[in-house]
Order: structure tokens, then sequence, then C-alpha cells
């Protein structure tokens, strides 16, 4: 959903490992990885944190070829889960700055287009959060462009 309404063609990020097996220099076995991994967790750092903590601090590059399971599947399995996701979540904090920056500057027409375009995002992918079982049937995000535009 990056490049969802621009004309933008870059991909950013660092590269993955090629191989699907755990490379011989990771000095760690899978109960530790996801030891580490529910530490992290119940320290209060999301999903992807706790990918780049691995990363950076441990020497782990991914998680899904030394414990067999991904990331998340390793924190469903120790019963540990998000109330929102978090890719909706990083939306929502994004249109909450947005709507912020409207109310400071209303005459942003720019910044307009973007919160409709954000919150647009959002409810697509609520909709597919909903009918995938992850948010509750009842869960609803509140319109904030309609009450600044």
């Amino acid at each position: 959903m990056a490049r969802l309404y621009s004309h933008k063609r870059g991909r950013s990020g660092s590269t993955r490992p090629l191989s699907k097996k755990p490379p011989a220099w990771c000095k760690y076995n899978a109960e530790e990885v996801e030891a580490l991994v529910v530490k992290l967790a119940k320290e209060g750092n999301n999903a992807s944190t706790i990918g780049t903590i691995l990363r950076d601090r441990y020497g782990i590059p991914l998680v899904k070829p030394i414990v067999g399971k991904t990331l998340q599947e390793a924190l469903k399995s120790s019963d540990i889960t998000f109330k929102i996701p978090e890719d909706l979540e990083t939306l929502m904090k994004k249109a909450e700055r947005a709507r912020r920056h409207l109310e400071r500057n209303k005459s942003d027409s720019i910044a307009k287009r973007s919160l409709a375009l954000i919150e647009s995002k959002i409810y697509r992918l609520s909709k597919y959060y909903k009918e995938e079982g992850v948010l509750p049937r009842q869960w609803e995000y509140k319109l904030m462009a309609a009450s600044v535009v």
C-alpha cells in the first residue's frame, strides 16, 4: 500500500538474506531466539522493532530460518497478541498527526488530501482485518477528515 496513490517506483530497506537456512555464523538456537522474542515483546516492543533489535544487537538476521516460524507466529504461540495490528496502528498515528497539523493550518489543501488518503487506507485495512478475524466486527475508526474539511 505504500505506492497506492503516488507514482514512485523505489523500494527502500535492507536486503534480506538469500538462504532459507540459518546462517552458520549465528550462535543462537531456536529456544534462545524464541525466548528473546518473548522477552522483547513483554518489554512493550512491536514486531518490527523486535526484528530490528534482534538484527542489530544480537546478530540474528531472520527469525524464521532459526525458529522455523515467523516472528508473529512465535508471539502467537506464546500467547502474546497486540490489540491492533502494527500497520493499522501506524496509519492511525499518521492520521492523528495530519489531523493535528490541519487544526493549526486550516488552509493546507495538500494535507487535507493526504489525510483523506490515509483514512482511506485505514478503512481498507480495517475491513480486511475484520474479515480475517484479527479485529472484532464492531471495531470502528472514527472519521476525522469530515470534521476538519
